[in-house]
């Protein structure tokens, strides 16, 4: 699998099924290396199998597909000619898509209500002046709270995010749209009462929202009147969705700490609360069960709730009881499950998901009646035009005498090859059977065809391997992380034909904050680094990423006079070995300055180094940008790798 294969590496987002569970839909994108960008098509396919998925439209940048509940129409994502994306509603019966919003910044995921006459959606409302013209012309802003950006997006703060009801059958949709809530709030997540009487979001609208993580669950008629909150701090939460019942609200949630930061028991987890208020939220899953990352994502049925679990490296679709007892298995396998739809029919449960692996970056499939269908190709699509290297799982045993997964992807030959250690972001993800999403194998095939024999592992502090694994490393996070991936890496090396004379070390996020460390702490394990969009220094962090305050805190502690001991940049005088730092110019997630900061500290002694610098890209390039700027980086690493190995 070479660089330029990224084109056969299709996202595929949330499936949609129509009320009798016959058809998903889904949005499929892909880069498009002549244009250098993406296009995204809708995808019809009929779940019982019968025939191939086929395009529904052609894009060439449609989303968020949602069949209406009668079947009868399709409402999505589309931008209109020189704006932003806005709602449209596609008649299934034949005729052309139109657009039923007109938001000077866009629309968000449309949500019908039980009887196909109206939407619901978020759209986010600019303060008067703002994004209608050239930034630079603007008011300057005045910051009063610690949240008020995030990165691939820009500032938050004076465009908070509205729900909004609309008939989309109306002679003029924008009449008949109702703005449900106001204020400088930000809301989320909205969905339906099956009466079509209640609205359910997320919002944070307390005192001090904006400084902390903290959200609440709220309730409201489709008009915004009774609004009412039905959780009182303590979590931060989302995907609100009613039980079929329509007395029971259930969403996915992780408890904050007393200062309503995150990060606190590493567990994120199912939750249910009655929508009269009655009495408290209570959990619905055990602390080890750890909803994943990669769907975020719950599904009430009849007979319980569904919900996507990281466990060792895969992601499984389980189906939890209204009474939290132990969760039915529906999906599972040396694969993940990124996102689903689900729907009672009389004939049963249908499920349409989303599924990656170690050959697929996602496949949609269906379960009906407990028999799984294949309704799209793009694995095999991807193993019958490039060579897709084996993973072969390994473990790995630390000094204290705890196991770890890991897992070695090999090149062809004999060997000995060279050797990448490669460690992921997070760090509370896991590395693990797929090839889409922030801790995939895509990478390590790519550096693997290119002659390198790739080590991934999942040191503590991941997800899924239950509450103790994760929060292993919490009070010394650098420290207790290093001796697990040594471990893995150790244990891998003792294969014959791995060259532990030719090693290097890389990763991204968390992993180019631990590709640092590695650097001054263990430097002589290594002959050179590749850090990219890493934390180095955690003072400057806490005060300019769009998360620094809550991240640092939660992973380095609450005393700032501590930081310095557990910053990369602290060591600096350590590094000798030549370091090529990564890093995009509007990420707001790990800023240019902290690469910055650790490319003037080693350029300074003397210490080989180099910075390459991607414009106009955020935390995630080697995921969603630029296709040109993603192969770039590839031929850099390559190149890197190819001189120093």
């Amino acid at each position: 699998m070479k660089f330029t294969d990224i084109d056969l590496l299709p996202v595929l987002g949330k499936p949609t099924l129509s009320g009798d569970g016959r058809f998903a839909a889904v949005a499929v994108t892909r880069p498009d290396l002549a244009a250098d960008g993406y296009v995204s098509e809708l995808w019809l396919a009929a779940t019982d199998g019968s025939r191939p998925a086929r395009l529904l439209t052609r894009g060439p940048h449609d989303a968020a597909p949602a069949f209406s509940p009668d079947g009868r129409h399709l409402a999505f994502l589309r931008p209109v000619p020189g704006g932003p994306g806005q709602i449209h509603l596609l008649p299934l019966d034949g005729g052309d898509a139109r657009p039923v919003t007109s938001h000077p910044i866009g629309a968000g995921q449309p949500v019908w209500s039980p009887d196909s006459t109206r939407l619901a959606y978020m759209a986010r409302v600019p303060a008067p002046g703002r994004y209608t013209g050239a930034p630079h012309t603007e008011a300057p802003r005045r910051i009063t709270t610690l949240r008020y950006w995030a990165d691939g997006f820009g500032f938050t703060v004076d465009r908070p995010r509205h729900l909004f009801v609309t008939d989309p059958f109306a002679d003029d949709p924008a009449a008949a749209t109702v703005q449900v809530t106001d204020g400088d709030f930000d809301h989320a997540d909205v969905s339906w009462s099956p009466d079509g009487r209640l609205l359910a979001f997320t919002a944070a609208r307390h005192q001090g929202a904006g400084d902390d993580l903290r959200n609440d669950l709220w309730v409201c008629a489709p008009d915004g009147s009774g609004l009412r909150a039905l959780t009182g701090g303590g979590l931060i939460l989302g995907c609100p969705r009613f039980a079929p019942d329509g007395a029971t609200l259930c969403f996915a949630a992780e408890p904050l700490d007393e200062n309503n930061n995150a990060y606190a028991t590493m567990s994120y987890g199912l939750w249910a609360a009655p929508v009269d208020g009655s009495a408290p939220a209570r959990r619905l899953t055990h602390e080890d069960y750890h909803l994943s990352f990669a769907s975020q994502m719950i599904h009430p049925v009849a007979d319980g709730v569904l919900f996507a679990a990281d466990h060792r490296g895969e992601v499984h679709l389980l189906l939890v009881p209204y009474d939290g007892g132990t969760p039915t298995p529906l999906i599972t396998g040396a694969r993940q499950v990124n996102a689903y739809a689900a729907v009672d029919t009389p004939d049963g449960l249908t499920v349409a998901a989303v599924v990656s692996s170690a050959t697929s970056a996602g496949d949609l499939v269906s379960l009906r009646a407990g028999e799984e269908h294949l309704l799209t190709g793009f694995g095999e699509r991807l193993t019958e035009q490039t060579d897709v290297l084996p993973v072969e799982e390994f473990t790995a045993t630390t000094e204290d005498g705890y196991d770890l997964q890991g897992w070695i992807v090999r090149p062809r030959g004999e060997g000995p090859h060279p050797v990448l250690l490669q460690i992921k972001g997070g760090p509370y993800t896991q590395f693990g059977y797929t090839l889409n999403g922030p801790a995939a194998l895509d990478e390590a095939l790519v550096y693997a065809s290119a002659g390198y024999a790739v080590v991934l592992g999942n040191p503590r502090g991941c997800s899924g391997y239950g509450q103790e694994h994760g929060m292993h490393v919490v009070d010394d996070l650098a420290r207790k992380s290093a001796p697990d991936l040594l471990a893995l890496l150790d244990t891998a090396l003792e294969a014959p034909d791995l060259d532990g004379g030719r090693v290097g070390v890389m990763g991204g996020s968390f992993g180019g904050y631990m590709a640092a460390w590695m650097a001054a702490h263990h430097g002589e394990r290594f002959r050179a680094f590749i850090g990219e969009r890493g934390l180095y220094a955690v003072d400057s962090y806490a005060a300019s990423s769009d998360d620094g305050v809550n991240v640092a805190i939660a992973l380095y502690g609450a005393d700032p006079a501590r930081w310095a001991e557990k910053s990369p940049l602290t060591y600096v005088d350590s590094i000798t070995k030549p370091v090529l730092i990564i890093q995009s110019d509007e990420d707001r997630h790990c800023p240019m300055e902290q690469a910055q900061r650790l490319f003037v500290a080693l350029k300074t002694r003397g210490v080989p180094v180099e910075l390459l610098l991607f414009p106009g890209e955020g935390h995630d390039l080697s995921r969603s940008g630029l296709p040109s700027h993603r192969i770039a980086r590839f031929e850099a690493v390559l190149e890197w790798w190819d001189r120093h190995l």
